[in-house]
Parts: structure tokens; sequence; C-alpha cells
């Protein structure tokens, strides 16, 4: 097993209202539910975890800029809305060559035919959606798993 990798955990616009925001799609937990139950996780693990969340694109790209400066081993990303529309997001992820794991907490197939299409999936390691909270939870895993393989 490597040593400690170091993994960012992004998450996009409207992410900061979770556990008020329409608990019927995206659940009760909240933000920082999430991010204390993967620090946890990350820790048992044996990895060192930093989160991000932004509802401004610039400062997404600007962060997964930054994650190339840090070292950073592996990011974790919901993009949220940007998904759909976020060419400079595909852009920053392909120019820093990090490996990453796109995560949506709600079934995007399963809703508005807009959210089918992402402009980060072909380029992601992997997709985690539909799983609520626990999909982020899934993508650290399937992180710690890449990162024991490479």
């Amino acid at each position: 097993m490597p040593g400690m990798m170091k993994i960012l955990v992004l998450h996009g616009p409207n992410l900061n209202l979770l556990g008020t925001r329409e608990a019927d799609i995206y659940g009760t937990a909240t933000l920082d539910n999430i991010n204390t139950n993967l620090e946890k996780l990350a820790s048992d693990l044996g990895h060192q975890l930093s989160t991000h969340q932004s509802n401004a694109e610039h400062e997404l790209v600007d962060r997964i800029q930054q994650a190339k400066v840090e070292h950073i081993n592996f990011i974790i990303i919901n993009p949220a809305a940007y998904t759909h529309t976020s060419v400079a997001m595909r852009d920053a992820l392909l120019a820093v060559q990090i490996p990453f794991i796109e995560v949506h907490l709600s079934n995007i197939k399963a809703r508005e035919s807009f959210r089918h299409e992402s402009y980060l999936a072909d380029i992601a390691e992997g997709g985690i959606f539909g799983f609520g909270a626990y999909s982020y939870e899934l993508a650290l895993l399937a992180a710690n798993q890449h990162l024991k393989q490479s």
C-alpha cells in the first residue's frame, strides 16, 4: 500500500444548501455531515483529505489548478450543475492530469434529459451517482483502490 495520499473533494454550486434543499432528491445530510464522514474515512484509510465548495465556476477551476501545485493525488468532484455546462472545468482537469471520480447524489440518468450529459464523464476514472451522501464514500473507497493499484 502506498503511503499517505492527498485527496481533494470538490463540491459545486448549491451543494452548500444540502440538508435543506429538495430533500426528496438530495437527502437530508448536510455538506458538513458529508465532509466529516469523508474526513474520518480518509483518516481510517491513511490519507489526507481536503474539501472545497464553491458556487463560482472560476473558483472551482482555480482550485483544480491549485491541486497540481499541492501535489494532490486524486480528486473527487461533484460538479453539480456545472456537470452539464463547464468546458472550463473539463479543460482544468485535463490540464492538471490528476485522476478523478465524478460524483452525484441523485441518479442523474433518472432526471431531466439535460442532466444526462456530462462534460467530465469521458475523462473521469469513473462516476458514482444515485446513492445520496453515500456516493461520496463509495468514490473515496474507489479512489483508495485506484491509488493502491497505481
